[in-house]
């Protein structure tokens, strides 16, 4: 192995340089102010080969419709959920601002919009799929306390947790 001092005194490749003597490429020290940086040495390398602008195009625009469809996606899914959370508090405020239900209801629909929110989670999955588009259940407009819950209503038919509507049935 070389010592440091060795490394210092070699010139180009590894020969040493001789006393008084200045290497080719360095250069003297009064004019070293005004020169330039050497020309890089060694082979010259051949220009990169031609770039087929065509399937790079093709590709890129593969890439850009891939992300358009996934972020319609993602934003379809969101639009949903809002829509979904406003109906839920809209429904839950109508229904519970009065204090006229009891707890044991208000647990049975929490659990039944939760149950909702996945049968619409899954519904819009199988849409998606076919490339449909997304239509979320029908919500009833709230208007403040002017609504009569059920509860308070002649008809022996329960309110329907999907619609708001008091039809009865299982479907809306």
């Amino acid at each position: 192995m070389f010592g440091c001092t060795d490394m210092a005194s070699r010139g180009r490749h590894g020969v040493p340089a001789r006393d008084g003597e200045q290497r080719r490429d360095e250069p003297r020290r009064e004019d070293q102010g005004e020169q330039q940086a050497p020309a890089p040495q060694g082979p010259v390398l051949p220009p990169p080969p031609p770039v087929d602008y065509g399937v790079f195009m093709q590709g890129l625009v593969q890439a850009m419709q891939t992300q358009a469809h996934t972020q319609a996606a993602l934003q379809a899914q969101l639009e949903a959920q809002e829509r979904a959370d406003v109906w839920w508090s809209s429904l839950l405020r109508t229904r519970f601002e009065d204090g006229a239900v009891e707890e044991g209801e208000m647990e049975q629909y929490l659990e039944e919009k939760k149950a909702s929110q996945k049968r619409s989670a899954a519904r819009f999955q199988r849409q998606e799929r076919k490339k449909a588009t997304f239509q979320s259940p029908q919500r009833p407009v709230a208007s403040g306390s002017g609504q009569v819950s059920s509860q308070c209503s002649p008809s022996s038919k329960k309110e329907c947790p999907h619609c708001g509507r008091a039809h009865g049935g299982t479907e809306c």
